[in-house]
């Protein structure tokens, strides 16, 4: 158990030491952070008082540093890792997608370490530090130790998502984030870029409130990346190739009876990142969906997956992608692409 620890322990250090010299810059990376992602809440206390607790809940020690270095040592810990070393958020990430297929990071770090303990054992293992819990439960699914490699994901590699609250002109405002769930695992070969559940981000860019005479209200969004395992963030856009997933899926639902509005969100409208909602409906819903494609080529981290559980790999349902049709291949190619939902007056 102590060699666990002072191996955690070491590698923040090692974190820190790739991450010191962003503390003088930067001067968001606080211990706010570092505890809205460890609890989803602010804790009490003076400044070295909450990073000593950190740092106990994390490793079952403290560690050396200046102040800004230990703020920054923990976030990068959490959410970036260092060369060779995943990072908290990707281990996270590996032991969910092989108890569930899917992950949850929209929920705290310990209580996502409490949920696979649960998962696995039926309680949670709370006289050890976080750190050394997880890699318990890493050791349990897939033996010792969780590899990172570098893959080239290709530009045009189309995602499905779905939003993760309803959305409508009087709940959003101009340069808001919206969160979304990626429905689709991204993969390249074996190795695991993204697992279902991961964080597709939007951005509002115009919010047009209920107007007179029925008059229907509006919202407009970019579809802009995609948080994966690993640090790199991944740049989205809807483009041909996203467009012709969502007109498959539309055509199947309509061809099954359902009905289109709330479920997919059809585009784009003429800008960069985004897609259409047709019909005039309050609100776009928790889990209406879209479709999105990578904008360009880009190496990425990834986990390469063993044989041993490569079989989970072909459980995942791809995406479909048939090829554009006529009308699509018509549309300009520099044509950007923007998404307008269109709400009813209230």
């Amino acid at each position: 158990m102590k060699k666990s620890v002072l191996g955690l322990a070491l590698a923040a250090l090692i974190i820190l030491g790739a991450g010191a010299a962003l503390a003088a810059d930067d001067p968001n990376f606080t211990i706010g952070e570092v505890e809205n992602l460890l609890y989803g809440e602010l804790r009490t206390g003076s400044l070295v008082e909450r990073i000593n607790a950190v740092e106990r809940e994390l490793f079952g020690r403290e560690l050396p540093g200046s102040v800004a270095d230990r703020q920054v040592a923990l976030l990068n810990f959490i959410t970036k890792g260092a060369v060779q070393q995943p990072s908290m958020f990707f281990k996270l990430g590996v032991a969910e997608w092989v108890l569930s297929q899917k992950i949850d990071p929209f929920m705290p770090v310990v209580r996502r370490v409490e949920r696979l303990e649960i998962q696995l054992d039926g309680t949670p293992q709370v006289d050890r530090p976080v750190a050394m819990r997880l890699e318990r439960v890493l050791g349990l699914l897939v033996g010792d130790g969780v590899p990172m490699e570098e893959q080239d994901l290709a530009a045009g590699t189309v995602l499905r998502a779905s939003t993760y609250e309803a959305i409508s002109p009087t709940n959003v405002k101009e340069g808001d984030v919206i969160r979304m769930n990626l429905e689709s695992t991204v993969k390249v070969g074996t190795s695991l870029v993204a697992p279902r559940g991961s964080i597709v981000e939007a951005v509002v860019t115009k919010v047009t409130k209920p107007r007179s005479f029925g008059r229907p209200g509006e919202v407009q969004f970019a579809v802009n990346k995609l948080i994966p395992l690993g640090p790199e963030e991944i740049a989205l856009t809807v483009g041909q190739r996203a467009e012709a997933a969502m007109k498959a899926e539309s055509a199947q639902l309509a061809a099954a009876g359902t009905s289109l509005v709330g479920l997919v969100l059809l585009g784009p409208v003429g800008l960069v990142g985004g897609f259409l909602v047709r019909g005039d409906v309050k609100e776009i819903p928790a889990g209406a969906v879209t479709f999105a494609e990578t904008a360009s080529a880009m190496r990425v981290s990834a986990y390469p997956v063993p044989e041993s559980l490569q079989s989970l790999l072909a459980q995942e349902d791809p995406v479909i992608v048939p090829e554009p049709g006529a009308d699509q291949g018509e549309q300009k190619k520099d044509t950007p692409s923007e998404p307008v939902h269109r709400g009813e007056g209230y």
